[in-house]
């Protein structure tokens, strides 16, 4: 039986989308952490379903944080040359396209930090996507992944998705990462070929305007009005906190109802 239509055959091909982080206070070049949670949990399962592992990167091929990923564990990163206003959502996509398995992390580190990388990538291939996992395993029967996806107050629950899949893992992810000098030494960051790598302008990175922080949003929270004993079971409950959830109505009703709310909790003066 030909082993393309065998329902029965395991996982192929994973990729591992990283990008370049930064640390928060140095702003040194780096490996980003939650990217590298992806790839811990991508070489578990190229190994246990011996699967090929590519890890792909869209950007500048001379970045030094690449090489960090060969001493965590990739035998070779794969850069897509990528212009800052190039579309690498689209590029990437366009590199995984028959790939089983995608994963990513939840969001960049030093860039835009959108976190809307994995979305766009998987609305390319029309293929489902699963945030927030913190364990991956694969169905080989049912041709899924079944992932354990975070949620707040120390809640997971598991969820089954059909194969190809993009899946982000979250930055608690069941993952211990480890740095080996010897594997960076080993290992190579590779340029693809030119045609390839050639990417379209981003209609979206052209609206943005990168610079330094002036000054810390200030974030709109409502006073605390409830006892400690209260606070305390909040902590460990699931319940509702009240609140309005305006579904009908047109945006100036709705919009009129955040202004309400604003003003019973004194966040604004008007």
């Amino acid at each position: 039986m030909n082993a393309r239509h065998d329902p029965q055959r395991g996982i192929e091909r994973i990729a591992v989308l990283v990008s370049a982080g930064r640390h928060p206070v140095s702003g040194t070049p780096r490996y980003s952490r939650n990217d590298a949670l992806a790839l811990d949990l991508a070489r578990t399962l190229a190994e246990r379903h011996h699967a090929r592992l590519d890890v792909l990167h869209a950007g500048d091929p001379a970045d030094p944080a690449l090489a960090e990923y060969l001493a965590l564990g990739a035998h070779e990163v794969e850069v897509l040359a990528c212009a800052p206003s190039g579309d690498a959502a689209r590029m990437l996509a366009e590199r995984v396209r028959g790939y089983d398995l995608v994963l990513t992390g939840t969001r960049a580190e030093g860039a835009h930090d959108s976190g809307m990388l994995p979305y766009r990538v998987a609305a390319a291939l029309g293929a489902p996507i699963v945030g927030g996992a913190v364990d991956i395993d694969v169905d080989v029967a049912a041709r899924a992944a079944v992932v354990r996806q975070f949620l707040p107050k120390g809640l997971r629950r598991r969820v089954q998705t059909a194969l190809p899949a993009v899946i982000a893992v979250h930055p608690l992810a069941n993952a211990q990462p480890r740095y080996a000098y010897a594997r960076l030494r080993a290992g190579a960051v590779r340029t693809a070929n030119a045609t390839r790598a050639s990417g379209a302008e981003s209609t979206e990175a052209c609206a943005w305007t990168v610079g330094p922080i002036e000054r810390k949003p200030v974030r709109l929270a409502a006073a605390e009005k409830r006892s400690g004993h209260a606070r305390m079971l909040s902590a460990t409950t699931t319940e509702s906190r009240g609140g309005n959830v305006v579904i009908e109505g047109s945006s100036v009703e709705k919009a009129q109802v955040i202004l309400a709310y604003l003003r019973e909790h004194q966040l604004i003066d008007y």
